[in-house]
């Protein structure tokens, strides 16, 4: 992973932290009708590296259907004025090319690092085994880069955050990270936002750009 936390910037899970400008996916809030409002405003940049021109509305993405999330989502799509590069606003409730909110996975996640397998983990969120075993088998192999950029993350957004000891487990540190992230980002930002409380898989999923399972993320 890159040896310094990207820059922090301002947005909203509620209010969370991202760095758009290094991903191609825009990461924004869950609320449709603020983020519209930002767009059309031109409070949004484009994530392009080296381009800080302002994104305009460029249509829809194609509707999809997300486990664990209620209705039929159908995200934004924007165009850069500058470099012309359209991008989809990615909402914070779900990550990047996956079939599944990010509670779920999360969900699955904590059940791992509380020592679960794959198919008792499957069972309980029905959820097919080899779905879960999947992400499962990308996160063992990050573990330890996406621990260091969250706490890269919480020692960048947070006022003298302590930082958390090592637990003597790759998956329990990694939770401790995430913690320590989500109370650094919502002690500066706010614990509540447009929809309720900003979840620690919010954050997650805000400070990845939606990427937390892509290939390529964290950077090497």
């Amino acid at each position: 992973m890159t040896t310094a936390l990207p820059p922090v910037v301002e947005d909203r899970v509620g209010r969370a932290v991202l760095d758009a400008r290094r991903h191609p996916v825009v990461t924004v809030e869950a609320d449709p009708v603020r983020v519209e409002s930002r767009l059309a405003a031109g409070q949004l940049c484009c994530p392009a590296p080296g381009c800080a021109h302002r994104l305009r509305p460029w249509g829809w993405a194609r509707p999809r259907s997300v486990h664990g999330i209620a209705g039929v989502l159908r995200p934004r799509r924007a165009r850069c004025t500058g470099c012309s590069v359209t991008h989809v606003l990615l909402p914070v409730t779900m990550l990047a090319r996956r079939a599944y909110g990010v509670a779920v996975i999360g969900a699955a996640l904590l059940a791992r690092a509380n020592g679960a397998g794959h198919r008792s983990i499957a069972d309980r969120l029905q959820v097919p085994a080899a779905t879960v075993r999947g992400w499962l088998r990308v996160m063992t192999a990050r573990l330890e880069p996406v621990r260091v950029f969250l706490l890269r993350l919480a020692r960048r957004a947070g006022v003298d955050q302590r930082l958390p000891e090592a637990l003597g487990s790759p998956w329990r540190d990694l939770l401790a990270a995430l913690g320590a992230a989500t109370a650094a980002v919502t002690g500066r930002f706010g614990p509540v936002g447009v929809l309720g409380p900003v979840t620690a898989w919010q954050v997650a999923a805000a400070c990845s750009a939606g990427r937390l399972l892509a290939p390529g993320w964290p950077a090497s």
